[in-house]
């Protein structure tokens, strides 16, 4: 089913927004409101939360009407948007009610936990006619279409494949700051919060996009490596080889025991060349034959003002929710994977200095490796993988 919506009406600013969400990552968007309200694009109608924000939390918004209450916060605001930074579990059901109300939707990244879910909420969203953009903000950034532009033109060759590259670090309170934290199911419900599908998913889901697979049909295949230092249900140590139609194969490797963290970066390879891009940064290097380096630097455009421009100019929505139908797939077969492999004692440590995080020596080097060469952890010679192959 085709999930784009068809244009709306347009609406006028300021356009009325009601957060669900606002504390924990809320507080960016919380921030990120209050700089488009300042543009005159939106105004903060409301705000849900389990637990009212103070008005220090609001500076600078005014007085939003608060409730714990989605449905009923929508109706007596009569918001024309809502942003969803709720757990993962919520993404699907918040959507759907807001949708029902016609009311346009900026949701934040994974869509949802499961691939049933995520069609649950993309089939109900296209049948209600709102607005749907997903919060993968890398793909607002402009170097994007300037790295298709330039793969188009041959600048690398023929593209070979993607790498993607994620050494971050995470210490256990990271994992204790929510009940869902870490979780692969909570109460009997699918969570999937693990290092590919939530803190380092922009790097699977800008790889595919460079690769061209966005939506579920254009891939064929997945290979999953799924391990945790840590004392969590979910993996914090993974990589992921995903087939596409094309026969790109794009391979993305993660953790979050990194001893020396680094930005995230997606890696084009090509015949003749190849192109980095640091979706962080919004920076890019190109390297090819027969030339010397060249780095750019471009701007990116904010996912809830690409939204408003939508609703209120008609401009094209960057990231619609079947173009996030690639990603989805590579959730849903780390859903259906074994529970992750619990990495040896000795194959960890504690950070120097410290004892609430943990840390695998010698990762980010198996990290580059692995988006250099396309390969999974176990083809790299790492013997702790074995069992964490599906």
């Amino acid at each position: 089913m085709n999930t784009t919506p068809t244009a709306p009406t347009r609406l006028a600013t300021p356009v009325p927004v009601v957060l669900a969400g606002a504390r924990g990552h809320g507080q960016w968007h919380l921030a990120n409101i209050r700089r488009l309200q300042d543009k005159g694009l939106v105004r903060l109608a409301g705000v849900c939360e389990l637990t009212p924000l103070t008005d220090e939390e609001l500076e600078g918004l005014a007085a939003p009407e608060q409730s714990a209450d989605f449905g009923a916060l929508l109706d007596s605001t009569c918001a024309a948007v809502a942003v969803i930074c709720t757990p993962i579990p919520t993404h699907t059901d918040l959507a759907l009610i807001a949708a029902a109300k016609g009311v346009h939707l900026l949701l934040e990244k994974p869509p949802a936990p499961s691939y049933a879910e995520f069609r649950r909420m993309a089939d109900g969203v296209a049948a209600a006619g709102v607005a749907c953009q997903i919060g993968f903000q890398s793909l607002g950034s402009h170097a994007v279409p300037a790295i298709r532009e330039l793969i188009a033109k041959g600048a690398i060759g023929t593209v070979t494949g993607v790498g993607g590259a994620g050494a971050w670090a995470r210490d256990e309170a990271y994992y204790r700051r929510a009940p869902w934290a870490g979780k692969r199911r909570l109460n009997g419900v699918d969570v999937i919060d693990g290092a590919l599908t939530n803190p380092l998913a922009h790097a699977v889901a800008t790889g595919l996009a460079l690769s061209g697979a966005t939506r579920a049909e254009d891939v064929t295949g997945i290979e999953t490596e799924l391990l945790r230092a840590n004392d969590i249900e979910s993996d914090d140590t993974s990589c992921v080889r995903v087939s596409t139609v094309s026969g790109v194969p794009v391979t993305v490797a993660a953790t979050l025991c990194a001893e020396h963290p680094d930005d995230p970066y997606v890696l084009v390879h090509g015949t003749s060349g190849r192109i980095t891009f640091w979706y962080k940064q919004d920076r890019v290097l190109l390297q090819r034959t027969g030339h010397d380096p060249e780095e750019y630097e471009y701007d990116l455009t904010d996912l809830l003002e690409n939204l408003v421009d939508h609703l209120t100019e008609g401009a094209e929505l960057l990231v619609a929710p079947d173009e996030t139908g690639a990603f989805m797939r590579v959730v849903e077969a780390i859903r259906q994977a074994p529970d992750p492999a619990e990495l040896p004692s000795d194959v960890w440590e504690f950070a120097p200095g410290e004892t609430r995080r943990r840390v695998v020596p010698g990762i980010e080097g198996l990290v580059a490796a692995a988006a250099e060469t396309l390969s999974l952890y176990s083809e790299l010679g790492a013997p702790w993988t074995a069992s964490a192959t599906n």
